[in-house]
């Protein structure tokens, strides 16, 4: 961890005029300085200046836990505020003395909580409240090496938990009990967090975002099985694969997986630099509108990915954003039938100097399992 980074999101927030950057707890906030903090009541904030060097104001009993992480190496002004102590006050005069003057606008973090992004606004009277994304998203969004191998890594251990699946999946058993043995193979293949598991099975793999339940799976039926974990550095995992367990796909099955198959490939294959985002959505939804089945496919293809599952950029109609090298996004195309049955196949994708790296390399087939 570097200083490079706060500097950067300062030179951005003043290309953006903003004087003052307001991150809390969160993904911003370990980003930029490394600490991995606990969002609570008591403010912990980074204020990044746009003139003067930034500093943090955190609970004087967080203090040590500060010091410890890589932000302490950063030379940041620590401002330890005690229980009885005003924080959003005691952030708002620092901010001010340094830039001599009250920020005319104030950015703070998309996922800061309403109390803080209220408090700060109260402590600065005048001031415009909005928000950090257009500033931090442009530095998040451009992985570097380092934040690339790091993704891969989780990459390769949740290819590990889905070529396992054969373990778990099995006709007779609930899709809470496969999802508890997921869950369990997810921190045993390197993860220190698991984010979520859905075993969407039969008519419930027609809801993408499929909660466990206790069905029963049943012979023949496609099960949905989404998965994804953060490693000890946060960067996350995200691979969904389709499975037929205790049977074979039916024609209908066969013929539209297929087609399923084709649209992921295709938009894998777009991606390349200068490439929109929007462009990326359109290969895979062409090739699904085309064959028919258009009005199953009823979410955007993809998001990024690094410190948070989701993030910019986002793979979706409407987003004109050109692809630059260091974009990692997944791609995930699906078909869901209505109270019938669903597929999705998804990769974590990064955007290279002259085309794509595979971040995921599991079989993209539909994996047919035994009984």
């Amino acid at each position: 961890m570097t200083i490079d980074r706060l500097h950067a999101a300062r030179d951005i927030a003043v290309e953006t005029g903003t004087d003052l950057l307001v991150l809390t707890p969160g993904s911003d906030l370990r980003y930029l300085v490394g600490y991995n903090a606990h969002p609570l009541e008591r403010l912990t904030a980074l204020a990044v200046p746009a003139r003067g060097e930034a500093f943090l104001v955190v609970p004087r009993l967080e203090a040590p836990m500060v010091e410890a992480s890589p932000a302490g190496s950063l030379g940041l002004d620590v401002l330890a505020w005690d229980e009885t102590d005003d924080p959003f006050a005691l952030l708002a005069g620092a901010a001010t003395a340094r830039l001599s003057r009250s920020p005319g606008r104030v950015a703070v973090g998309a996922r800061s909580w309403a109390e803080h992004a209220l408090g700060v606004q109260r402590a600065l009277p005048g001031s415009e409240l909005a928000l950090a994304s257009p500033v931090i998203d442009r530095l998040r969004m451009v992985k570097s090496a380092a934040e690339v191998e790091e993704l891969a890594l989780a990459g390769a251990a949740i290819d590990r938990v889905h070529a396992r699946m054969g373990e778990w999946l099995r006709v007779g058993r609930t899709e809470a009990a496969v999802g508890a043995d997921i869950a369990a193979a997810i921190l045993e293949e390197g993860h220190v967090s698991v984010d979520f598991v859905i075993v969407g099975s039969g008519p419930n793999g027609a809801s993408p975002h499929h909660e466990l339940s206790d069905r029963t799976i049943e012979a023949g039926d496609l099960v949905v099985v989404d998965l994804g974990g953060g490693t000890s550095t946060g960067y996350r995992s995200d691979c969904t694969r389709t499975y037929v367990v205790g049977g074979s796909p039916d024609a209908e099955v066969a013929e539209w997986y297929g087609v399923l198959q084709a649209a992921q490939q295709a938009s894998t294959a777009a991606v390349r630099p200068g490439v929109t985002a929007e462009e990326i959505d359109a290969a895979a939804r062409q090739v699904i509108a085309d064959a028919g089945w258009g009005e199953h496919f009823i979410h955007r293809t993809g998001h990024g990915i690094g410190l948070d599952t989701h993030e910019a950029p986002y793979i979706v109609a409407g987003n004109d954003l050109p692809l630059l090298p260091g974009m990692a996004f997944s791609v995930e195309p699906g078909i869901y039938l209505a109270g019938r049955r669903g597929a999705r196949i998804e990769d974590i994708v990064v955007c290279t100097e002259d085309g794509v790296r595979l971040l995921n390399n599991g079989p993209r087939e539909l994996v047919e399992l035994p009984g």
